[in-house]
């Protein structure tokens, strides 16, 4: 079975008023973007419903769809790490502690914080090494966007250089470039909202086609081998899952450095929290997108273990194509959607890829306009300038944003699986940064020396790790063994690319957070207690919501959210 299909004018009209939708939000919301203050921040105005599901949202592009799918046919059941131990306790601590801290200093952006918090030193690293992380991001969503439009629409042409996918790349940037220039954050969001329901009911029905072809839960099981049908039972030895990954990885790796490392510092989505209209608000943005978050496995990961399954399934008819001698992962869901869906579903299926590509490459442009304008040009290159200055520079940065976005795109092609990539690229920014908030904010003593050499420190142990070893099977030095002249030599080789970013993270998180602690003791400490109330959380007033019964707390929510993910974990042990 192939990958190309031809749409009906019914699925083209689906497709077609979707984009003029996003679009119009942007130009609607054009006239409300006065200042730079509702371009970069969306005015700190939003309900918490909208920014809950916004926060999730700006997380479900090709990390979930592509990625995760791809991850849950070649890793099976054990991706729901990334959910119900590697997102959901980061969340809930976001919530409850860190939430106050960010919304409460005032702080426009994360490097902010943590200039209010250490020094400038600090806060320029992590805001340059932050929009390096970001543009990133936006490429592989835009990469998996061209991948999927030559499958909708193979062009099969060439103008020198020039390809279909040169082209589907450049028209998925344009589109995200109008309407985030046009609306700004506020734009972003409200799409990212709609964008969470299309991606619900677009992909719902294909779940639900394919457990019934492949005869259901036990059908599954059935159909692959048992290490893809267990979360937690093969994880005693790295050789035994699929993953290459021992308990021990998944848990500090992943459910600790990467996953506090990406939820709690990362600006894509804490930016969503700050968005929001009241404290309240704020701490309830990332309780609401947790429980929705805990189920986006059955739609994501379930599609990638059923393609597999189907393959084993000879009167299926279904096949994925094949990329560098095995199947090529980030292939699941358009040939899914190929395989099941009919004039007019189709359509509703391709707008809900569409909307999920768009929802990340959008999140990535709005938190790289802030960090932009607000930690690196108003900071270093032109300070002390109006309002409507800086409002001209974050509509300048987005055109700039998507442009860098545009040539990461093709550094995504050398990956079989997007979700690999990103991992890497988490393991590098996000794992040393984790150590430096989780010092900075409950250790007064941590010093703005300490924090930054630290972080240096963090990333260059990422960076000597991944150099040292490499994945089985690896082709290029992208993926490692560039120190050791070669990945046939590498020190060591892990069994998969993910087990060896979770290993990268631990070094990286260890590293920084030894070195800041080292050198805190001793330096000075520069600032005054006075100066850090509200930052670090033994000197800062402990926020209570008065009037509310206790079921309706931040608190309680988190229990039952905790313990919902728990049982989840236990059913698919």
């Amino acid at each position: 079975m192939g990958t190309s299909f031809t749409l009906q004018w019914l699925d083209w009209s689906i497709i077609i008023l979707y984009f003029i939708f996003v679009l119009g939000i942007g130009y609607t919301l054009r006239k409300y973007m006065k200042n730079a203050s509702a371009f970069l921040e969306a005015g700190r105005s939003l309900p918490a419903w909208v920014t809950g599901l916004a926060f999730i949202s700006a997380n479900l592009g090709a990390l979930e769809v592509i990625g995760m799918a791809a991850s849950g046919a070649k890793y099976g059941l054990t991706t729901v790490h990334f959910y119900w131990i590697g997102a959901i306790p980061a969340m809930v601590f976001l919530a409850i502690f860190m939430m106050p801290f960010y919304y409460g200093s005032k702080a426009r952006s994360v490097p902010e914080y943590l200039k209010l918090r250490f020094d400038e030193k600090t806060r320029g690293f992590n805001a340059f090494s932050f929009a390096i992380m970001t543009v990133f991001a936006s490429g592989i969503s835009m990469y998996a966007m061209a991948l999927l439009a030559q499958v909708i629409l193979p062009l099969k042409f060439e103008i020198g250089p020039f390809t279909e996918f040169d082209f589907y790349l450049l028209f998925s940037a344009f589109i995200v470039l109008m309407y985030t220039y046009l609306g700004g954050l506020t734009s972003a969001i409200y799409n990212e909202v709609l964008q969470f329901f299309l991606i619900v009911i677009g992909f719902l029905p294909l779940v639900i086609l394919g457990l019934i072809n492949v005869g259901g839960w036990e059908g599954l099981k059935a159909n692959l081998a048992e290490n893809m049908v267990h979360s937690w039972k093969f994880t005693g030895s790295p050789d035994a899952n699929p993953m290459g990954v021992e308990w021990f990885g998944i848990v500090m790796g992943l459910g600790f450095v990467l996953s506090f490392g990406y939820w709690c510092t990362n600006f894509l989505v804490v930016q969503r929290a700050m968005a929001a209209g009241s404290m309240s608000a704020a701490r309830k943005t990332p309780l609401i997108g947790a429980i929705p978050k805990m189920l986006i496995p059955f739609l994501v990961i379930f599609p990638g273990m059923i393609a597999i399954a189907l393959t084993a399934i000879p009167e299926s008819n279904f096949s994925l194509p094949i990329k560098g001698g095995g199947y090529d992962y980030d292939m699941v869901i358009p040939s899914l959607l190929v395989h099941y869906f009919p004039t007019g579903i189709l359509g509703l299926g391709i707008t809900a890829l569409l909307a999920s590509f768009m929802s990340g490459m959008a999140g990535n442009v709005s938190a790289f306009n802030t960090v932009w304008t607000y930690d690196i040009y108003q900071s270093y290159i032109n300070p002390n300038k109006s309002d409507k200055h800086y409002l001209r520079v974050g509509r300048l940065t987005t055109i700039f944003g998507v442009l860098v976005s545009i040539l990461t795109a093709y550094v995504a092609r050398l990956f079989n699986n997007v979700m690999d990539f990103l991992q890497l690229i988490f393991a590098f920014i996000n794992a040393p940064l984790f150590a430096t908030f989780l010092l900075g904010m409950f250790w007064k003593r941590a010093t703005g020396h300490g924090a930054f050499y630290g972080l240096i420190s963090g990333t260059l142990a990422a960076a000597i790790h991944h150099g040292l070893t490499a994945p089985a099977g690896a082709t290029t030095l992208f993926k490692g063994g560039w120190l050791t002249g070669g990945i046939e030599n590498a020190v060591h080789v892990y069994p998969s690319e993910m087990a060896q970013n979770f290993w990268t993270a631990i070094y990286a998180f260890s590293a920084c957070l030894i070195i800041t602690i080292i050198l805190s003791v001793f330096t000075k400490q520069l600032k005054t207690v006075n100066d850090l109330k509200g930052l670090v959380y033994s000197l800062t007033p402990k926020y209570r919501e008065e009037g509310l019964s206790w079921y309706k707390k931040p608190e309680f929510l988190s229990v039952i959210i905790l313990l919902i993910a728990l049982v989840l974990s236990i059913i698919y042990w």
